[in-house]
């Protein structure tokens, strides 16, 4: 059983979630105390949101010193950060035993770099707070000044429960994108022509093409439905543009005028943007990538 502590009263998203990943870490073997007294601060295993001291030899997470821990950018943590920096990967491999080592740390950089940063960049005040932010959602479990006598304990005990299920569906998220990213990798690796790679099933393939930096990648071939598409890869992660656009004489064509334009029988469509194309099979699709690799 973990010993932890934290401190009483008002709460935040950040000692909200810091608890929350230490749950999912134990496999809820946590107590946990909340508290304002050094005595019961000494007396805990780890140490969160509290006591001006960060020492993960000694289990102290605070960050609210002058000198405060900092991420590699620069950016400063909160202790759900810190947390999950030191008991994330365990806390992943609790609620998602089917991840590999690999995977988990693919999980973990998610994760990390998507929720647990929101929340610290919140509690720190480096982003703008307004109400729709998870942040402020789960502060608006902090009973108000017009509940006289609420259960505080209890209310953040609720908070906690929302993390959970955040944070469990956060990480069945990361996992799906490493697996993504595991099966274009496969693709990528055993393609015949590495500028096109073609998916046996209809997984996301626009974060893996980056972050397993396949710079030469133009189209990815994938089913969807009865048809097969081929997509143009963007230049940067989320731009609407193309590396390589599809020929431009293909655009907004469909069927019979399309498969007569390109040569290919079976080609069902073409996007006017000429970011996407279709075939009813496979090797149609595979046809039209090939000649967009080649056309000007």
């Amino acid at each position: 059983m973990l010993v932890a502590a934290t401190h009483s009263g008002s709460f935040h998203a950040d000692d909200v979630f810091a608890f929350a990943i230490l749950k999912a870490a134990k496999d809820g073997a946590v107590r946990l105390t909340r508290s304002r007294l050094v005595q019961d601060w000494d007396a805990a295993d780890v140490v969160f949101d509290v006591g001006n001291v960060y020492d993960p030899a000694l289990g102290r997470y605070d960050h609210h010193m002058r000198d405060k821990p900092l991420r590699d950018n620069g950016e400063a943590y909160s202790s759900a950060g810190l947390i999950w920096r030191d008991y994330g990967r365990d806390a992943i491999a609790r609620l998602c035993p089917a991840a590999t080592p690999a995977q988990v740390q693919v999980i973990w950089s998610k994760v990390d770099s998507g929720l647990i940063r929101d929340v610290d960049l919140m509690d720190n005040g480096a982003m703008q707070r307004h109400p729709g932010h998870f942040s402020t959602v789960l502060e608006t479990f902090c009973p108000t000044f017009a509940e006289v006598g609420a259960d505080e304990d209890g209310c953040y005990y609720q908070a906690v429960g929302l993390a959970d299920q955040v944070l469990a569906r956060a990480v069945a998220q990361g996992f799906a994108a490493a697996r993504a990213q595991d099966a274009v990798s496969l693709a990528a690796q055993n393609a015949e022509d590495p500028r096109i790679v073609v998916l046996d099933t209809r997984l996301p393939w626009d974060d893996a093409v980056f972050d397993l930096g396949l710079d030469h990648v133009l189209y990815v071939i994938r089913p969807a439905g009865k048809d097969w598409t081929v997509s143009a890869v963007p230049p940067q992660r989320g731009s609407f543009g193309q590396r390589k656009s599809l020929p431009a004489s293909w655009g907004g064509l469909r069927d019979g005028e399309l498969a007569q334009m390109c040569g290919v029988p079976d080609a069902t469509f073409c996007h006017s943007a000429l970011f996407v194309c279709g075939a009813l099979s496979r090797e149609g699709a595979l046809a039209m990538a090939r000649l967009a690799v080649a056309g000007n």
